[in-house]
């Protein structure tokens, strides 16, 4: 047998061999994968969550109970205003406790006045004004609000004028100090618990976004 017959058969067993190796490592497509038309055909699974259209609105819902008055009202409300989020004003609400309570404890009502109703306005100044006459400061850092929710709910359709009451649970330091700055009542170190319950107001739908503090209570 010569050379060339030779290679010949060496050349074919080694394409052989690797014919039978490529085809053990990649395997074939026999019972496992569709072919890529049918795979394009099959319809999309279901997704399993779904939005259930009338169900109930969470945004109001995760607040209130489900079906109470609070939520009928909430309800009415972003009805009149569908941008109105229940979430969002919850937020905003503790936003302005924060600092319209900071502003009062500082005598600084000048920058909050554009959120409070003349009511709530004239008797936290009065409270200032009557701290000045004894000759006292306050010094006040707010840590946080520890506690927040809906206390109640008013719609008026007619009016479309909104009433969210709030209770807060606010966390601050106080120290009260005379005219010679010596410490009369707090402590810088101490943190206590100051609860209240404040109710915003604000016609649904009007241009002004912002709600005014109507009253205050503990």
């Amino acid at each position: 047998m010569n050379s060339p017959i030779i290679q010949l058969i060496v050349l074919a067993g080694v394409a052989i061999f690797l014919i039978l190796r490529l085809r053990s490592v990649l395997g074939t497509r026999d019972g496992f994968e569709q072919p890529r038309e049918r795979a394009e055909q099959q319809p999309n699974p279901r997704r399993e969550f779904e939005v259930i259209e009338g169900g109930p609105d969470r945004d109001i819902t995760d607040h209130v109970e489900e079906n109470s008055d609070d939520a009928k009202a909430l309800a009415a409300m972003k009805k009149a205003e569908p941008s109105f989020g229940v979430s969002d004003f919850m937020q905003g609400a503790r936003g302005a406790y924060e600092m319209i309570l900071m502003a009062f404890e500082r005598g600084d009502l000048g920058s909050v006045k554009a959120f409070l109703s003349d009511d709530v306005y004239a008797a936290f100044a009065g409270v200032v004004e009557q701290r000045e006459k004894d000759g006292v400061t306050i010094e006040a850092t707010f840590i946080g609000v520890a506690d927040m929710a809906i206390q109640e709910v008013e719609f008026d359709e007619v009016t479309s004028e909104g009433e969210i009451s709030m209770r807060f649970v606010g966390e601050l330091t106080s120290i009260v100090r005379d005219n010679a700055g010596d410490v009369i009542e707090g402590s810088d170190t101490e943190i206590k618990r100051q609860r209240d319950i404040w109710t915003f107001a604000r016609k649904m739908g009007a241009n002004d976004p912002n709600w005014q503090l109507v009253a205050t209570s503990e």
